[in-house]
């Protein structure tokens, strides 16, 4: 076992120290009471300052981010973090805020908000935004919220359901049945967009609204978005946005010109800070001017992540007007570069232009002719770690069975994307040849193919001490 595969348990020598502190001068004059106090010291690792330093750098390293390798995860807009953004949130001023402090000593905060509240009203064609929701699923049940207060408030108490696409983010259903509101599905096409056929016999005076995002989770713009708005005001329901896909319309079109009337947008997504593992997010909720009475709701008693927020508005004050267009102009060519380039080796279901991100669905020849079994989509996940890349979204969307997610921003150069090409048509070829490779990858990873159903119904949250 290498040194940093070990767990920092594992690592302590009884004695073994990283520090020495002198005993305290002043005698404490606090009573803890007794309940709360231990029978025995924890078992904490004694380990020395270089154990620990060592541990937890190779730790660090073992990590894939942004900043480290390409990073195409399909849906999640996994953008360079601008470096300059860090500097902003890490001012004096920002840094050290809390929302408890007098309203009069964060006035430079305050006009942070005010301002990135107007520029995001100015880029998606909402009247307003409010900054409570602290995640894009938070934003979704915050604009689930006002959905419902708006219908309470004229007395239309009949609308208990909302409408979302088969192709939908998984955290729509959620967050609507967190709500309280039933869900009702409308079907894809076999152009991978909503069924304005299936849709109509759905409308009718129970229903609140529909949830979409467009572009949809299969990369392509919902085109007949202005007939699918008509149709469900006409019924009395509002049309939600589900920020998570707005990258590629940066400048280009805004989702109040779609029809909209909510929406959520992901400044750690769209305006790039980093995130992943849980964190940081920010999911601010904008509303067309009718419902701007409804923005308080109270999903939180303070505004959301503010470093977050900093770095969203240094994102667009950097860019301006034009970059804003450009890069989601950028955003929308690398995915169909990447796409077309690939279309030899990929089941590609639905061949039309993309805009951020598009869907294969595995392997055109996976193997199995070699009388193996054939490599799969995850199998083509793993082996890309072999070569330094993170993997692809896989399995999502729903509609097709080996879905293969890439999306790779508008951040990445050409020679960034030619190599990740170049690597899926080696692991292609892997797989017409030898699908043995690809069902034993990753080669080269400190863990390789673990029994995550076991690890995600029984996890093993903490360490134990087999002596």
């Amino acid at each position: 076992m290498r040194y940093y595969d070990r767990l920092i348990f594992e690592l302590s020598k009884k004695g073994r120290t990283g520090y020495s502190l002198q005993a305290p001068q002043v005698k404490a004059e606090c009573t803890i009471p007794s309940g709360l106090l231990r029978a025995e010291a924890p078992a904490l690792p004694e380990v020395s300052e270089v154990d620990v330093v060592r541990h937890y750098t190779n730790l660090s390293q073992m990590n894939f981010g942004v900043d480290t390798g390409f990073y195409p995860l399909g849906s999640c807009t996994m953008k360079y973090n601008p470096k300059i953004n860090e500097e902003m949130a890490n001012l004096a001023g920002f840094q050290g805020i809390h929302p408890l402090q007098d309203a009069s000593t964060v006035k430079g905060v305050k006009e942070v908000y005010d301002v990135l509240d107007s520029y995001l009203a100015t880029i998606t064609g909402m009247k307003h935004f409010t900054f409570k929701p602290c995640a894009g699923a938070h934003g979704e049940l915050t604009g689930l919220m006002i959905m419902r207060s708006y219908h309470m408030s004229r007395g239309d108490m009949a609308r208990t359901k909302v409408i979302v696409p088969d192709s939908a983010h998984g955290t729509n259903p959620a967050s609507a049945s967190v709500c309280g509101l039933e869900i009702v599905v409308v079907k894809s096409n076999a152009n991978g967009l909503v069924d304005v056929e299936d849709l109509k016999p759905l409308l009718g005076p129970d229903i609140a609204g529909i949830m979409m995002t467009n572009p949809n989770t299969c990369g392509l713009f919902e085109k007949d978005i202005k007939e699918i708005a008509d149709l469900v005001h006409e019924c009395g329901g509002l049309l939600y946005y589900d920020g998570a896909n707005m990258n590629p319309l940066l400048g280009a079109v805004r989702p109040g010109e779609m029809g909209f009337d909510i929406m959520h947008l992901n400044l750690h997504k769209t305006f790039s800070t980093p995130h992943g593992g849980g964190g940081p997010g920010s999911g601010p909720v904008g509303v067309c001017e009718k419902l701007v009475p409804f923005l308080g709701q109270n999903v939180s008693g303070f505004n959301g992540n503010f470093g977050v927020i900093v770095r969203a508005l240094a994102y667009v004050l950097m860019l301006g007007k034009q970059n804003l267009r450009l890069a989601g102009r950028l955003a929308t060519l690398n995915a169909n570069y990447i796409k077309e380039s690939l279309r030899d080796a990929y089941k590609l279901p639905i061949g039309s232009v993309c805009k951020h991100e598009f869907v294969f669905d595995g392997l055109i020849d996976d193997g199995s002719a070699t009388g193996k079994p054939g490599a799969t989509t995850l199998d083509v996940a793993k082996r890309l770690l072999d070569f330094g890349y993170h993997a692809p979204t896989i399995y999502f969307p729903l509609l097709f069975h080996q879905a293969l997610m890439i999306e790779p921003t508008e951040t990445e150069s050409k020679e960034t994307l030619d190599a990740f090409i170049d690597v899926m048509h080696t692991i292609a070829a892997e797989a017409a040849q030898d699908p043995e490779i690809l069902h034993a990858a990753p080669h080269c990873a400190p863990i390789t193919r673990p029994d995550e159903t076991t690890a995600a119904r029984n996890p093993i949250l903490k360490y134990q001490d087999e002596a």
